[in-house]
């Protein structure tokens, strides 16, 4: 018998109540070392059919196997790879290669598949993944498919579920599994002891300059790769003898090297002790690499090196130095090497992340949000006032730490019936109006959603602005607000947008009624607010002046001028574009 960590237990919980009410694909978000093994074991154990656990790679087919034959369970193995064919056991383990091959029997009486490293999964019908859940629901319709996984983003999908048990929307783009039902953050796991503490040093010494590369459908290009490092060779050794010195100082027991280039990682290993060292590349042959592992995890040798084959389905506890030398694409794939120091073993007291790439990437903290407006953003948490769901946006915070401005766009918010059925909330916090119809349309859209009428577009009204005498361009260097009076005595709020050269150009709002509060809110607090969820209705220029804090500036102001005076007609913001 075995006993359940009180998270192990919560998604264990979490999944048996979403499959009683749909059958829905769903996924459990555990950072690397949250023991899976056990989740898995638990809905094994308390399932009425078979249970099918699916993987990319037999390490990870054996690994938990392995780590489930010491709890007393009913436990096959159906991988060509590990050369065993089990096909009566209650929990069979397999490699989705040689499960995809196996005989149409095979699929009878599976109640429940469990895929580890679930984001490999897509939408795609011809995938191998596809087949055999297809072959599974043609023998049980009503089978539950979970996926496992610690990074549930993909360079070229975005996010491979919709939405969050926690009410948040994370794409409407379709995808296989729907929702996340359960997930745990890496703090929580450190913080109880449950994982060895992380400490990352950040270029411990002169470290690699890979500000220059650019990617390309989501990754780096491998010669741009070869090219950088070659340009910077120099470097290698100072960083070789680096990792030695930490190594030696601190009496470290194992230290794993992540390299994008098999040039790059020979050149390390000829660096390296003869006899302290090895390298794993894609290409190496499999008896040789499982030889290299196998001395790795017995530690007979010190420093393991290897190329993007190590990063998932690995598992050596005693791992106390990551180094990583080569660029990643993204928080998940980082996150999924630093997860291979963070397991706990004996006389290990911490792990650390030696982190020679100069990329800002968080350990801790992998949100991955909207693209980053400006350096001086942060994540910031904005109510929605519709649905009141708690988006977080980049937005910039007051010193008392209230949120001054946000970039978000749309509410992420969800609400769910009785029936499991998804209702969007899709709030707007930024909108163009349609002058047609009066319906709210994204501010990336160039067309109306409702009547198709063509919208404001900042480029182009810029572009033929430029090209006519009756308009002017004005490039805002700053915003003032003045109350002024007119020649009738009648208080107004005067606002002048200046350029470098100091032209300008000038509105004037009239207050007195509800009416012209109503058209300040319209033509001038819609566009300007800095949190655009606020209802502040003004009444008087006094007011508009002692809350100037919360508008922002446009960055150009485009003017027409129908008779004697220019009027602005239009406004661009820097998040129109």
């Amino acid at each position: 018998m075995f006993t359940l960590r009180p998270y192990q237990q919560e998604a264990v919980d979490k999944t048996i109540y979403h499959f009683q009410r749909t059958k829905d694909p769903a996924i459990i978000v555990l950072p690397t070392g949250a023991g899976k093994s056990i989740v898995i074991a638990e809905l094994a154990r308390l399932a009425k059919g078979r249970v099918l656990v699916l993987a990319h790679v037999k390490e990870l087919v054996e690994q938990n196997f392995h780590k489930l034959s010491r709890l007393n369970l009913n436990l096959g193995i159906y991988s060509a790879g590990l050369k065993k064919k089990d096909t009566d056991a209650k929990i069979i383990f397999g490699s989705i290669q040689s499960i995809t091959n196996a005989e149409d029997a095979f699929f009878e009486d599976f109640s429940i598949v469990i895929i580890d490293e679930c984001h490999r999964v897509n939408m795609t019908n011809d995938t191998q993944y596809n087949q055999v859940i297809n072959k599974l629901k043609n023998n049980n319709p009503e089978i539950c498919i979970l996926g496992l996984t610690a990074t549930p983003y993909r360079l070229d999908q975005g996010w491979i579920y919709q939405i969050h048990d926690k009410g948040e929307v994370k794409t409407q783009k379709p995808c296989f599994f729907k929702k996340c039902i359960y997930e745990l953050d890496i703090k929580y796991l450190i913080k109880n002891k449950y994982l060895t503490p992380a400490i990352k040093i950040n270029s411990p010494v002169s470290g690699y300059d890979f500000s220059n590369l650019k990617l390309n459908n989501g990754r780096y290009s491998l010669s741009d790769i070869e090219k950088n490092l070659m340009e910077q060779k120099n470097i290698t050794p100072i960083i070789i003898e680096n990792i030695i010195q930490i190594t030696e100082q601190y009496e470290r027991q194992g230290v794993m090297i992540f390299t994008s280039s098999v040039k790059h990682a020979n050149q390390i290993n000829k660096l390296l002790s003869e006899h302290s060292s090895a390298v794993v590349t894609g290409n190496t042959d499999l008896k040789e690499r499982d030889d290299i592992i196998e001395r790795f995890k017995a530690k007979k040798i010190r420093y393991l090196i290897n190329v993007s084959v190590l990063t998932t389905g690995f598992d050596a506890p005693h791992v106390d130095i990551i180094a990583i030398l080569r660029p990643t694409e993204s928080i998940g794939l980082y996150q999924q090497i630093i997860g291979r120091g963070l397991r706990l073993s004996p006389k290990k007291e911490d792990c650390l992340i030696l982190d020679y790439t100069g990329q800002d990437h968080d350990i801790f903290n992998p949100i991955i949000l909207d693209k980053k407006p400006n350096d001086k953003v942060e994540p910031v948490d904005v109510e929605c006032p519709q649905c009141g769901h708690i988006n977080e946006f980049w937005g910039i915070k007051f010193p008392d730490g209230t949120v001054e401005e946000h970039f978000g766009r749309s509410c992420h918010g969800y609400s769910e019936d009785q029936n499991g059925q998804i209702h969007f909330c899709n709030f707007l916090f930024r909108y163009k109006l349609c002058q047609s119809c009066g319906n709210q349309n994204d501010i990336s859209a160039r067309m109306c959603t409702s009547c198709e009428a063509p919208l404001f577009d900042p480029e182009t009204a810029l572009k033929e602005a430029r090209s006519i005498k009756n308009a002017h361009v004005l490039k805002v260097e700053e915003m003032i607000m003045q109350k002024q009076v007119d020649k009738k005595f009648n208080e107004y709020l005067e606002i002048k947008y200046y350029d470098y050269d100091g032209n300008s150009l000038e509105e004037r709002y009239y207050f007195g009624s509800d009416t012209s509060s109503k058209v300040f809110h319209y033509n001038f607090v819609r566009l300007h607010l800095k949190k655009p969820s606020q209802e502040i209705l003004f009444h008087t220029p006094e007011e508009v002046i002692s809350n100037k804090v919360h508008f922002k500036s446009p960055i150009y102001i485009i003017a027409r001028k129908p008779k004697k005076f220019w009027t602005v007609t239009d406004k661009v913001f820097d998040y129109s574009y």
